[in-house]
């Protein structure tokens, strides 16, 4: 059973959380282990909150679920799990996460709360809206990055908060794209949405985002702002690790299909594991080393 409870929360998704870590590297505090050690259990509060949204969407979509050929062998759909058990799970989890973030501090209480929130109207109602559907989750991850800065006290940069909107985007109709072509014909009983997107359209809201994204960072790379900031000239090193995920993602979806899960392929696709570490490493050694 526990092993199930532990495969209900998709763990392997908590990477996304990841992004909580990005306001404590890129404001420099990374040397002060005091908020190196709030980051981290920040990371680890939203890791469980975001279980509670996927055990909730679970529990919602069960049925939905059954019909698709990779969601059903999640455990309330695969019958592993009842909801009973799975909605108990969820409310022990859900105490723990609300606790760990009140003892942070309260403005990152309330954006967890803002976060949950969030996440539960859009499985009950703004997911089956076009486009407000892509925004939405994109938003769910800017509050991820901005919740990030508040645990350790740190204000949330535009530049943070306008890259994470659309490197979500980015991520996000790329995984739109692809249930449109793995489901065919089943895309709309499975998200009613999908029935007004086309690959076509989401092919150019691609193109969109990928640009804004790859022009953003050069932006951000050149700004004799963040230059002043962050005592270095040298970030503009890092724009071709940008360039290098960015077009090895949008192979991933053209070319191998891909792009269900960015998540997993985050985490198992070998170039662009490589090219995360050696884009975190780099920033690392501009910012602390050089």
């Amino acid at each position: 059973m526990l092993f199930k409870l532990v495969k209900l929360a998709r763990p392997v998704q908590w990477v996304k959380n990841s992004i909580l870590l990005a306001a404590l590297l890129f404001a420099g505090e990374i040397t002060n282990l005091a908020k190196l050690q709030t980051a981290f259990w920040a990371t680890a509060i939203f890791c469980l909150l975001s279980s509670v949204i996927y055990i909730y969407n679970d529990i919602v979509d069960s049925e939905k679920d059954k019909e698709h050929p990779l969601k059903r062998n999640r455990p309330i759909a695969s019958g592993e799990i009842s909801k009973s058990t799975a909605a108990f799970f969820l409310l022990i989890i859900l105490v723990v996460g609300l606790w760990g973030a009140w003892y942070i501090n309260y403005s990152f209480f309330i954006v967890s709360l803002l976060f949950i929130f969030l996440n539960f109207f859009y499985t009950l109602v703004l997911k089956n809206i076009v486009i407000v559907d892509v925004m939405t989750i994109a938003l769910s991850f800017v509050l991820r990055a901005y919740a990030g800065a508040i645990a350790i006290s740190v204000p949330a940069s535009k530049w943070l908060v306008i890259s994470t909107l659309f490197l979500a985007l980015f991520l996000i109709l790329g995984k739109r794209r692809h249930e449109m072509i793995l489901l065919d014909d089943k895309a709309v009983s499975h998200r009613k949405s999908l029935d007004k997107y086309s690959p076509y359209l989401l092919d150019q809201l691609i193109g969109v985002v990928t640009a804004s994204v790859v022009v953003i960072h050069i932006l951000y790379s050149l700004s004799n702002e963040v230059a002043e900031k962050l005592h270095t000239e040298y970030m503009y090193i890092t724009i071709p690790f940008v360039l290098f995920g960015i077009f090895r993602y949008l192979y991933l979806i053209h070319k191998e299909e891909k792009g269900g899960s960015p998540t997993t392929e985050a985490v198992s696709d070998i170039p662009i594991i490589i090219d995360v570490i050696l884009f975190t490493v780099t920033v690392y050694l501009i910012m602390y080393v050089l």
